[in-house]
């Protein structure tokens, strides 16, 4: 039994089983959990054929990580007019939220889906939420209406009436599966309902927040301890990816992300470059919504080639990837597998396509999260380092490629179709006066 190791995984939007697969089966705390499924973004308003590859996974416990509905409503994009929504004269904002009675509805639609109701049918689902669900888009705890959102994500979690959730401040949660030797805990957290303004640098989790998940990892031992948060833990793509846009992350409270680490490393003798061993962070974002459909099908392979010039020292990279750049930008879910019974036993971590096919993963012993055997492989120069290195530590050319490249071609353009004019005009001055000598 693997009982001296202790590993740490986090899910962020923005995240195990029985050789029995019975259709009645859901997460039984005292059975081995071998296979977990984890998603977000879900528009209740699009298809949502994701879910037959979800149910072919065969899971025991479906995690929501976010944005389980889109709950807010989104005005037209406008620089002029009566209702500007973008632009220095911006009157509206864009987002705005829903009625009670609106949210609700749309809980009701995304929990009639026949797939996903099919897979509550297999599965315990558990989750937390982000911004749309939350309410309104970037929203924290200024937002008014988060009561309320947090009691209809509860009845729509089929959260006990009686629950502590539904008395808390906030939705966070923890999940205890297994027997000893063989348990996994899932700690979600809650980034929305404390959180300050993005600009501050101030809290996410909230001093209550904090107080219970000190607690959780103080709490009885588990074989894994995955952590599910609805935004980016590690990966900060707003420092590669900034001035052109910027992105919700822990990265951008880097005094709460610093403690988060602090305490992982105290509390479960982890911390991601702090020589002990890796911490995982794997985004599925989203079942429904994605990155390349949101633009043209003729814009996709675009979309793709900016992931790969995309700088980073984090991504794990792998010959199994669908794409080169190792992420994947159509709808997908997170997949996490687990083998007790190999030797050493074995974890998997995938994402998965519409059609349940790997588009990229990793897999490794879970004795390769045992502290005393990372600090020998840091010690021999393992490319564990490489992964040491964050975003913002990159030289400053590096960090900003993507913004210099694309205001160079800019600038390129411009310069190109100023010679061209010119061109032109000095053509058809020269014709001109070569008409009238003639």
């Amino acid at each position: 039994m693997a009982t001296s190791t202790r590993a740490l995984l986090l899910l962020p939007l923005l995240l195990l089983f029985l050789l029995s697969r019975s259709l009645s089966l859901r997460a039984d705390p005292g059975a081995a959990v071998s296979r977990i499924a984890f998603g977000s973004c879900a528009n209740q308003s699009a298809p949502q054929p994701v879910w037959e590859a979800v149910v072919g996974f065969d899971p025991q416990v479906f995690i929501w990580l976010g944005d389980n509905v889109y709950g807010d409503n989104k005005r037209p994009f406008r620089v002029f007019g009566r209702e500007r929504t973008v632009g220095p004269w911006r009157n509206v904002p864009r987002f705005y939220p829903s009625t009670e009675a609106e949210l609700r509805r749309r809980y009701e639609m995304a929990k009639a889906k026949p797939g996903y109701a099919k897979l509550r049918e297999r599965a315990q689902v558990i989750g937390t939420w982000d911004d749309h669900d939350y309410g309104l888009n970037d929203a924290g705890k200024e937002f008014g209406g988060k009561v309320t959102s947090q009691r209809l994500l509860l009845d729509f979690l089929d959260e006990a009436e009686d629950s502590s959730r539904r008395q808390q401040a906030g939705v966070y949660a923890s999940y205890m599966f297994g027997p000893e030797g063989k348990r996994v805990k899932v700690i979600l957290l809650d980034t929305r309902y404390h959180r300050d303004p993005l600009s501050s640098d101030g809290a996410v989790l909230g001093d209550p927040q904090w107080q219970w998940l000190e607690r959780e990892l103080h709490g009885p031992r588990s074989e894994i301890t995955i952590i599910g948060s609805s935004i980016q833990v590690i990966s900060n793509l707003s420092a590669t990816t900034g001035p052109l846009f910027y992105v919700e992350s822990w990265a951008r409270f880097p005094r709460e992300r610093e403690r988060l680490f602090r305490l992982i490393d105290s509390k479960i003798s982890r911390y991601d470059c702090g020589a002990q061993y890796p911490l995982y962070d794997i985004t599925s974002s989203g079942l429904t919504q994605s990155v390349e459909n949101s633009v043209p099908s003729v814009f996709q392979p675009l979309m793709r080639l900016v992931a790969l010039l995309t700088p980073t020292t984090l991504r794990v990279f792998s010959p199994n990837c669908r794409y080169k750049s190792c992420t994947y930008g159509q709808p997908n879910f997170g997949a996490i597998e687990i083998d007790w019974n190999a030797v050493p036993p074995q974890i998997k971590l995938e994402l998965r396509d519409v059609e349940g096919n790997s588009v990229g993963g990793v897999e490794f012993p879970i004795s390769e999260l045992d502290p005393s055997k990372a600090h020998a492989i840091t010690k021999q120069g393992h490319s564990y380092q490489r992964h040491c290195a964050l975003e913002t530590e990159l030289p400053w050319l590096v960090r900003h490629r993507l913004a210099l490249l694309l205001f160079g071609t800019i600038a390129v353009l411009v310069i190109a179709v100023v010679l061209l004019g010119i061109t032109c005009l000095s053509a058809a001055n020269i014709f001109t006066k070569k008409s009238k000598m003639e």
